[in-house]
């Protein structure tokens, strides 16, 4: 299974923390990265620009103490109603970032501009149409954001998903969708994937950047009290109901929301919240560095116990 070349033998965890909206800043990403696995974070979630630019120097240099860091990434939202997207691309060009993850658009110019100083570039995808087009871009990786995953996520089985964008694609594959463990994370990769890719496990973690009383809901949250809908923010994707009610929203009776728009964003996600089906495996609020300590260990024993499994030499 092909990693790009800038990852090999910097990874303990074949896994990526996902950048959330509003979740993920600089204390996460330094955290996750410097245990062995790609910390990223939304650009976005920086308020400006020159804030962004801060940030990225920030996270560089906290690494740069760091001898056996994985890289980090940033997520660039590639939509037309995003106004930053070519002044965020520049500052990852200058400052070199070594993973752009890249969303609502595959664009060749960007992809070309990463690679220009030797960095990568995955893209989100919820279909094989959506995956063919992001291959033609060039991209290194292509993330299968699939059924229950947070965010943005698709509707298609993840070993269906991986399994159709290995069909047209050689390079990396990352699969999403309520992976929690490091056993998770192994069967991600038993099922074809090359990284897991994990966001909702994040958010309960004490370096997120949300308020606690998101982090209590995730906590007390199961698969059943996930919503997938484009009511919020006009695109499909999966929502806490008890924090749409909170929001003095009825679940069963949403109306209907106009297309995205990325300057209404910011309103609509931070009053309702975004997580994955995954919630009910989810039962603690660890420091991100323990928690990435505890999957490395997971992943390492059931490794161990499937390679002693009596099906094994079968």
């Amino acid at each position: 299974m092909p990693l790009p070349a800038a990852f090999e033998g910097r990874l303990k965890i074949p896994a990526v923390s996902a950048p959330m909206f509003l979740t993920s800043g600089p204390d996460l990403v330094v955290e996750v990265s410097r245990s062995g696995m790609v910390g990223t974070f939304p650009a976005l979630n920086a308020r400006t620009s020159e804030g962004f630019r801060d940030w990225v120097r920030e996270i560089k240099a906290r690494l740069a103490a760091v001898e056996d860091a994985a890289p980090f990434g940033v997520n660039l939202i590639v939509h037309k109603s995003n106004p930053r997207v070519e002044a965020d691309l520049a500052i990852c060009v200058e400052e070199k970032v070594p993973l752009v993850i890249t969303s609502l658009g595959a664009v060749p110019d960007l992809v070309k501009a990463v690679h220009s100083y030797g960095g990568v570039v995955f893209h989100d995808v919820i279909s094989r149409r959506h995956a063919e087009k992001a291959a033609e871009a060039g991209v290194d990786g292509i993330i299968a954001v699939s059924a229950g995953a947070g965010g943005h996520a698709g509707q298609i089985s993840p070993f269906a998903l991986v399994t159709e964008i290995r069909q047209v694609f050689a390079g990396t594959i990352l699969m999403a969708g309520a992976i929690n463990t490091g056993a998770q994370i192994l069967a991600a990769r038993a099922a074809g994937a090359d990284l897991a890719y994990m966001g909702t496990r994040f958010i309960a973690t004490r370096e997120a950047m949300v308020q606690q009383e998101f982090k209590d809901m995730i906590l007390s949250s199961a698969a059943a009290d996930i919503l997938y809908t484009p009511a919020i923010s006009g695109v499909n994707a999966n929502f806490l109901k008890p924090s749409i009610r909170a929001a003095g929203l009825d679940p069963d009776n949403l109306q209907g929301h106009a297309k995205l728009d990325m300057s209404n964003e910011a309103k609509a996600w931070k009053t309702v919240w975004s997580a994955g089906q995954g919630v009910g495996g989810i039962a603690d609020l660890p420091g991100a560095a323990e928690l990435c300590a505890r999957l490395g260990d997971e992943y390492r024993a059931a490794l161990k116990a499937l390679c002693s499994d009596a099906f094994a030499g079968a």
